[in-house]
């Protein structure tokens, strides 16, 4: 194994200062970095981890613990967050503890024995969760779901924003009886994105079509249920917000059984761009994006920055766009 040694005598310097060039921690003259830096390629050396890491105080590893079983929404974070770890050179311990707090505390003892820089948490859903950050003495940032402590980094999804992103679509398309359907009560998002809903009707001087919000579960026989509720309460209704792709795609399935077409009759947007779904739904969906890799790797950039000691502390909330499709605009 080609050793620090080897490199130095290559190029002709003292074993110090071939390691202040590898490390960039210290100021080495141009010639003399450029010298060093074609020895150790020339050698194809690599530098010690273990070595490395004694030095610095830093392992260059990361922690990401997920409480989302399922991945549908941890998933694209992740990536997001791997991406940018991978191009920053830090190796990442993935940890599923599938929603059991007993299970989070093990990985956490397992992360924090490993000597971990850092640790992403990544959330099953927007609802607030509680903190880890308390007790530890590495960084912690949250992703998707944020901290209940505002003196904790986290990054969330903005679907105040979202939702109104998704009615000032329709009203721009010329839809004047908007109806909403959304998820359950207790869930964040749906609360959010019911506000986000009501603000843009409200600001473009639009009534809620059928008076009220109509919550459900996030699936798509809400979707068919609600709308018969929907064409019930409001036969005029020529637009629906619904909150998530299931919910639209169920909504679809049953105007159409009706006779109604999408978008003619009836413009549709979902929400979350679950592609699977949203693309292969007749017709495919309008949908909102969460940009949930974006996310993820925001949260990892930041994670840098805590690790270096720079902190900025609250609830970060993360723009969504628009994803246009037939549902909406007949080709």
């Amino acid at each position: 194994m080609t050793t620090i040694t080897d490199v130095a005598t290559l190029a002709g310097v003292s074993i110090a200062t071939a390691s202040k060039a590898l490390n960039g921690r210290s100021k080495v003259r141009a010639e003399t970095l450029q010298r060093v830096l074609r020895a150790a390629e020339q050698l194809s050396y690599q530098p010690n981890a273990l070595a490395q890491s004694l030095i610095s105080g830093q392992t260059r590893t990361v922690g990401l613990l997920t409480s989302d079983s399922v991945g549908r929404f941890g998933i694209p974070v992740l990536l997001g967050a791997e991406d940018a770890f991978g191009t920053g050179e830090m190796a990442v311990l993935l940890c599923d503890a599938r929603g059991d707090p007993v299970r989070e505390q093990h990985y956490i003892r397992t992360l924090l024995a490993r000597r971990v820089d850092g640790i992403i948490v990544v959330g099953e859903s927007t609802d607030p969760r509680p903190s880890i950050s308390r007790d530890l003495a590495v960084p912690v940032v949250y992703a998707y779901g944020p901290s209940e402590d505002p003196q904790d980094v986290s990054f969330t999804p903005d679907d105040v924003g979202g939702a109104r992103i998704a009615v000032q679509h329709l009203v721009s398309i010329g839809r004047r009886h908007i109806a909403h359907i959304a998820g359950p009560t207790h869930y964040q998002a749906a609360q959010d994105r019911a506000v986000g809903t009501l603000a843009a009707l409200e600001e473009a001087g639009i009534m809620l079509a059928g008076g009220q919000v109509h919550f459900g579960a996030w699936s798509q026989r809400w979707g068919r249920q609600a709308a018969e509720t929907v064409l019930a309460t409001d036969p005029t209704v020529d637009a629906v917000f619904c909150g998530s792709d299931q919910i639209a795609a169920g909504f679809v399935e049953a105007v159409r059984e009706r006779g109604r077409r999408v978008p003619d009759d009836i413009a549709v947007v979902g929400y979350d761009n679950w592609e699977v779904l949203s693309t292969e739904n007749r017709p495919p969906l309008t949908t909102i994006d969460m940009n949930l890799e974006v996310l993820g790797r925001t949260a990892a950039q930041y994670l840098f920055a805590a690790i270096d000691g720079r902190v900025a502390l609250g609830v970060h909330r993360m723009p969504c766009s628009l994803t246009v499709r037939e549902s909406t605009v007949s080709r």
